[in-house]
């Protein structure tokens, strides 16, 4: 991912938080700066189709904890434009960054994802991810309480 993919980067973004059931977030960070000072720059990618105009996914981690027992423990996110869905692209996305974080030493991938989002949590079976907990109510989204499962990867060769 380069600055340059920023402005399809936020327009799938953005698309995915229309739905209501991918993030508590209600927009896009408002710049690229942004974005990239809350992401590994390491471990970011997109997906592209040239016969569909560009960048059609995108992958990146945050870090968890700055504190040293956790440095191979990553947040993910990952968004595939709408119009895009159902051709493998989030897998692909996934396994890219699954391995780039496993040849960087992380050792987890973990994530936050609505009950609701079946589509994602389908995606994240698929690629090796667990649920391990509900977090109850946890937020509110649009003044409705929202649960989140926590999923992970822990990876068999690190």
């Amino acid at each position: 991912m380069a600055a340059a993919d920023w402005p399809a980067v936020s327009r799938i973004h953005a698309a995915g938080i229309a739905t209501g059931d991918a993030t508590f977030e209600l927009a896009p960070p408002a710049s690229y700066d942004a974005f990239d000072a809350a992401r590994l720059p390491a471990h970011r990618f997109v997906a592209v189709d040239p016969t569909a105009g560009g960048v059609v996914g995108w992958v990146a981690v945050s870090a968890v904890s700055a504190r040293p027992a956790y440095a191979g423990v990553v947040e993910h996110s990952v968004y595939v434009d709408p119009t895009s869905g159902g051709r493998g692209i989030g897998r692909l996305l996934l396994d890219t960054l699954i391995a780039s974080t496993e040849a960087a030493g992380i050792w987890t991938i973990q994530s936050g994802i609505f009950p609701e989002n079946a589509a994602s949590l389908a995606l994240h079976a698929r690629a090796g991810f667990r649920i391990i907990g509900v977090r109850e109510r946890v937020g509110q989204l649009h003044g409705v309480w929202r649960d989140v499962l926590l999923l992970e990867r822990r990876s068999a060769v690190v």
